[in-house]
């Protein structure tokens, strides 16, 4: 049986099947206020245009379903691994540097989907094994914990009781949703804590609601294309940063694959093959950087939503990734967007960013990593404390943060180190 022919009877709607006009639009917009919480987030805490995370995000999707040739149920949203090296840039040379660190990124992923097309992928597993990929994970999480405390406590350099109580009160609505909503409600515990958490910010006063009075229902996102609202020159610092992350959200990537694998009953690996679907998320990362968004890549979120329902139709994705495009003109969307005070933004930011970093130690246990051995103790020490710590390596204009150089030593150290220390070797 060839794989059009295949159909998952499990499935409510498989691959190809197209659902009636009545329910293709509530079953996309289940999927678009799914990833909506998190995808908006990365913008706000980069200080990007949401509008445009939100049209970015659909392109990307719409770029990858058209290179994979429709075969992969996969939507694509913004990145939270780049976060940290997106605020350093965002700080030091503005958003023409991430577009450049994404574009980036989109050429590093189609490099190697290149590769894989002629070697196949064994490679990948060598240079970037758990030992490896654990702790650098973990790290993206924890290396922005201070910033999402600090927002939850100052209010322009002053401690704030408000601040951290609406911080703490978001935290423990979007705990409550994550423990004890089930069904829809259960996949968006995101989204809910941000609109709970932006009404007990309203009911603090700390919310300025004007500028949403001010805004206009129509606006165009505020597109960063080059050569038309920026003159493109080489942020050498921006590359040197943010290329090394990529392979570690090629890990993601494939973990997503492996997830949808077994939803739908197929071996993605093999058709489209992994360099198809490597070449589509380059492409869409390429073209978010083009207009001004972040770094995209699949999301579990969604992944989520396809196993719940068992819905696994690309044209509820497409439509998804159509209604995303469209909400970015919405200016008075933006304008409430922006209006999030930086407490909601971190009560929520305790839960993503922690779960980013526990996701790290889930890769160790899962691999049931040993750190009775050496190797491993070494490996995942220098890692943790390297990024952790914001170790940054600089030589004139080149530089690597703390978060790529960790994550560089990582894949040295677990080249050249032997996998047994002397000291472990039994004597004859």
């Amino acid at each position: 049986m060839t794989e059009k022919e295949f159909r998952n009877e499990e499935a409510v709607l498989d691959i190809h099947d197209r659902p009636k006009a009545a329910h293709w639009v509530g079953l996309s917009l289940q999927h678009l206020f799914t990833m909506f919480g998190a995808t908006v987030l990365v913008p706000i805490l980069v200080g990007i245009d949401p509008g445009i995370a939100l049209v970015s995000s659909g392109l990307g999707t719409i770029v990858y379903l058209f290179v994979t040739k429709g075969k992969i149920p996969a939507y694509l949203g913004s990145s939270f691994a780049f976060i940290a090296a997106m605020q350093m840039l965002m700080k030091s040379d503005g958003y023409p540097a991430i577009a450049q660190g994404a574009i980036t990124t989109g050429l590093v992923y189609l490099i190697v989907s290149i590769i894989i097309s002629k070697i196949g992928s064994d490679w990948l597993d060598k240079i970037l094994p758990p030992i490896v990929v654990g702790p650098v994970v973990m790290v993206i999480g924890l290396g922005l914990a201070s910033n999402a405390a600090n927002s939850a406590m100052f209010n322009n350099g002053e401690y704030d009781f408000k601040f951290i109580a609406v911080a703490l009160i978001t935290l423990g609505l979007t705990i409550f949703y994550n423990m004890f909503f089930k069904g829809f409600l259960g996949l968006i515990p995101i989204l809910l804590g941000i609109v709970s958490g932006y009404l007990v910010a309203l009911l603090f006063g700390i919310v300025d609601i004007e500028p949403i009075k001010n805004a206009a229902w129509f606006a165009m996102p505020n597109f960063e294309i080059p050569f038309v609202q920026y003159q493109p020159k080489l942020h050498l610092n921006a590359i040197t940063t943010m290329a090394p992350i990529a392979f570690v959200t090629m890990t993601e990537h494939i973990g997503h694959l492996m997830v949808l694998n077994k939803l739908t009953k197929r071996n993605f690996f093999q058709e489209p093959g992994l360099s198809k679907t490597l070449m589509g998320d380059g492409a869409a990362q390429i073209v978010a950087g083009l207009v001004g968004g972040p770094p995209v890549t699949s999301y579990g979120e969604n992944i989520g939503v396809l196993a719940i329902t068992r819905v696994h139709s690309v044209f509820v994705i497409a439509g998804a990734a159509v209604f995303a495009v469209g909400l970015g003109f919405v200016g008075k969307l933006s304008a409430i967007i922006l209006s999030i005070p930086g407490p909601v933004i971190s009560g929520i930011s305790f839960v993503l960013f922690g779960v980013i970093a526990a996701s790290g130690l889930k890769i160790l246990i899962d691999n049931q990593i040993n750190f009775d051995k050496k190797k491993n103790l070494l490996i995942a020490s220098v890692i943790l404390v390297i990024g952790i710590g914001g170790l940054v390596f600089k030589l004139d204009t080149f530089e690597l943060s703390s978060m790529a150089l960790a994550t560089v030593l990582g894949i040295i150290l677990n080249l050249i180190l032997p996998e047994t220390a002397r000291s472990e070797e039994k004597s004859n």
